[in-house]
């Protein structure tokens, strides 16, 4: 009966959290793909037309991440989930056909969609599902997920390419990058169809068997299960709220929180870092060959570590991952602007081999601490009646951060760099990531003051903690709508 559980349990996980993977090839794979599609459909590089290719994914993904929570707190987590599947495998097949850019950018939008949606539900449907005690580590799997879908994007981007392992023409291999999504979609589907609804969702709609069926599922300890569903049951009884709600005096503090933590996430430069370390290498001296194997070699170094932060996730206090993965962020950046410009990195000298550990340590901070842990408070820390709009709010946040910093890296890149300097370009990467190590250390200033300590808290008391110090603050006339 045990073994049944157990392989139950992490059946639930494993495709409860498997969006991530989608989420992470989809946002991967197309620095592979531009290399080819250009030439494929006549578009010129650096044109409009060129950027809003990537482009298209991020705001196709604010607009899911926005709808999705609402929608999800009417109709539940599975069935969305089940939808954005069914988003994530048109837009797949339509990216993979993509015979002509309208197609295609479409397309991109559609994937989108499903890529936001993916970000905002799934650390609310883990969170909702897992014992407080391993609440962090079953959140970080979303993580994990995308760093493995990263890692598949760029093994799929040098086997399929005209110099890779399987040889393909440069008019077929971008094509199959892009489909190959389609597999994982429809294996999330069928998957999904077997998964759980969340207990919290169940018992705010009167189904109190079936929810205490699925926490004895996802929790051996019967007395832990009595005393959850007590805890969800006095929650539930809280009419689902809306923007007035988000935004009031009960929820600020979480608001507060997710949208300092979204923002930080993506403007200390973690996206940036993947999306441009084979062109930060090349500008370090190296080949433009060791650039692209050095991106697998990245991809599998994601994977590995995020799946070490999964492990340590519930020993170690959130706030403390934050602040740890912030300091190592910062001081790494710092470490690898310095060698560009002071040590004159380049021709594979000590300055270059300098800039390539400081890079590696900085993705290994960013991949154990920010990466996991932003998605997992988040999806935890908002109260039930608002949980998936909350959820929705910091995930479109997040991606217009991650839209913003994408879009300004190009034109900040040429307003730093030095024109007719010697390795001008190397010296415009070092000065712009000046900046964002500064800003991981006004993170850190934002972490002591504005964040909540979730881990082996139950959502139900974490909640309860937001009400009781709004309660506090509120005049007497006022106390009652709070309860």
């Amino acid at each position: 009966m045990n073994h049944e559980r157990h392989l139950s349990t992490n059946f639930v996980y494993f495709f409860g959290a498997l969006g991530g993977l989608l989420f992470g090839y989809d946002t991967g794979v197309i620095s592979g793909a531009m290399l080819f599609i250009g030439k494929e459909l006549g578009i010129k590089s650096g044109s409009f037309q060129d950027g809003f290719i990537t482009a298209s994914v991020l705001l196709g993904a604010i607009i899911g991440a926005a709808v999705i929570g609402p929608l999800s707190d009417r109709l539940g987590r599975k069935k969305l989930l089940l939808i954005a599947s069914i988003i994530f495998l048109t837009g797949a097949l339509g990216s993979g056909i993509g015979i002509n850019y309208t197609i295609l950018v479409v397309s991109r939008v559609i994937l989108g969609i499903a890529v936001g949606a993916a970000s905002a539900l799934i650390p609310t449907y883990l969170a909702e599902l897992s014992p407080a005690d391993k609440r962090g580590g079953i959140g970080t799997l979303f993580q994990l997920m995308i760093m493995t879908g990263i890692f598949f994007a760029y093994v799929s981007n040098e086997w399929l390419s005209p110099n890779g392992f399987l040889g393909l023409k440069e008019n077929v291999g971008w094509h199959w990058m892009l489909g190959l999504a389609a597999i994982p979609a429809a294996l999330l589907f069928f998957g999904g169809l077997r998964l759980p609804e969340s207990p919290r969702f169940l018992v705010r709609n009167g189904k109190l068997d079936e929810a205490k069926r699925v926490l004895s599922q996802m929790n051996p300890n019967a007395k832990l299960v009595e005393e959850e569903m007590h805890d969800i049951q006095l929650q539930a009884n809280i009419p689902s709220g809306g923007f007035k709600e988000l935004f009031g005096v009960m929820a600020r503090p979480v608001l507060i929180m997710a949208l300092g933590l979204a923002i930080f996430q993506q403007v200390m430069g973690c996206n940036t870092v993947l999306y441009y370390a084979p062109k930060i290498f090349i500008s370090a001296g190296f080949s433009e060959h060791f650039a692209l194997q050095s991106h697998i070699v990245i991809g599998l170094f994601n994977v590995v570590v995020t799946a070490i932060a999964v492990k340590i996730m519930d020993k170690i206090d959130r706030k403390k991952m934050l602040t740890y993965g912030a300091i190592g962020m910062g001081v790494s950046l710092l470490l690898m602007s310095t060698a560009m410009l002071v040590l004159q990195a380049g021709n594979g000298n000590l300055g270059s081999w300098v800039c390539v550990i400081s890079l590696t340590l900085y993705i290994a901070f960013f991949s154990a601490t920010w990466g996991p842990v932003m998605w997992v408070m988040i999806g935890e820390a908002f109260p039930l009646n608002i949980r998936g709009l909350g959820n929705s709010f910091g995930a479109v946040i997040n991606w217009t951060a991650n839209f913003a910093v994408s879009q300004t890296f190009p034109m900040l890149l040429i307003a730093f760099t030095p024109a007719n300097a010697v390795n001008s370009e190397g010296k415009g990467i070092a000065k712009l990531f000046l900046i964002y190590g500064a800003l991981c250390f006004v993170a850190i200033w934002f972490i002591a003051k504005f964040t909540i300590e979730t881990r082996n808290r139950s959502l139900e008391s974490i909640e309860a903690g937001l009400r009781s110090k709004a309660h506090a603050k509120m005049p007497y006339n006022h106390k009652s709508s709070l309860l």
